[in-house]
């Protein structure tokens, strides 16, 4: 019997070591879990950023360009001037929309990186609901095994039966409720994710409702600045014609007027074009 002892306690220490090595495998769990879709995601994210800031410098730099030429439009108001500011303002303009279009890519892609992180962690939950499931059934072996050699070699195989049965029933229980909760946990990701995208789309369709209601009416603003442009234009035409008829007519009047070769004949006409100054007097007073 005392040797009996001495060797159950002999093996008892190398029997407590198994549930410690059940620990390491959870622990490692989580740093085997390789989640290339996150990766993928982050690097996409981070080009997008990039190309954003490369793109926002232009923008400035276009918006700075289309001001200068503007002002110097204004200050020339030569037509090559104006068409190098409408130029320059259109250049800025698609800049703009470029800078727009890539923070729409960059909006969705934090989305997708969202999305892939959670799938990444459900994935890690379910890996770690396995670990704990598999270090729970390590420990309860390992006490089933040192309770076994407890017991009366009579009721041996009557016991290892019984004991297998509740232990199965056990890691069957627990294995359920964890997977449950990862599930739960799981879900709970899916729908955050499927809410933020949903409200990122309201957000991008509200956005693009604005741009194009903003487009129409700089549209309608041009069109109507073009056609006064074009109406004012036609007037100022219109009245150089008339002053340059004017002009010509009037450099024109004298040589009908001189006199071909009679004194007397001038002198009636003037008699007779004084009642006729009279009369415009009368008609201006």
């Amino acid at each position: 019997m005392a040797r009996v002892a001495k060797a159950k306690a002999k093996k008892a220490p190398a029997k407590r070591r198994a549930p410690a090595k059940a620990k390491a495998k959870v622990k490692k769990a989580p740093a085997a879990v390789a989640a290339p879709a996150v990766t993928k995601a982050q690097d996409a994210l981070s080009k997008l950023q990039k190309e954003i800031q490369a793109q926002a410098k232009a923008q400035a730099a276009a918006r700075k360009k289309a001001a200068s030429a503007k002002n110097k439009a204004a200050k020339s108001k030569k037509a090559a001037d104006k068409r190098a500011a409408q130029a320059a303002t259109k250049a800025a303009a698609k800049v703009g929309a470029k800078v727009k279009t890539l923070r729409g890519k960059a909006a969705s892609a934090k989305l997708t990186l969202s999305t892939a992180k959670s799938v990444a962690a459900a994935k890690a939950a379910e890996a770690a609901v396995l670990a704990k499931v598999d270090a729970l059934s390590a420990s309860l072996a390992t006490k089933a095994e040192a309770d076994l050699e407890k017991a009366a070699k009579a009721f041996e195989a009557k016991w290892k039966k019984q004991r297998a049965a509740a232990n199965a029933k056990k890691v069957a229980a627990a294995k359920k409720k964890l997977a449950a909760k990862a599930k739960a946990v799981a879900k709970k990701a899916m729908d955050k994710a499927k809410a933020a995208e949903k409200k990122a789309a309201t957000k991008a369709k509200a956005a693009e409702k604005k741009a194009a209601a903003k487009a129409k009416a700089a549209e309608k603003k041009a069109a109507a600045k073009a056609k006064a442009a074009e109406k004012k234009a036609a007037a100022k035409a219109k009245a150089a014609e008339k002053k340059a008829a004017a002009k010509a007519k009037k450099k024109a009047a004298p040589k009908k007027r001189k006199p071909a070769a009679k004194k007397a004949a001038p002198k009636k006409a003037v008699a007779k074009k004084k009642p006729a100054a009279k009369k415009r007097a009368a008609k201006k007073k």
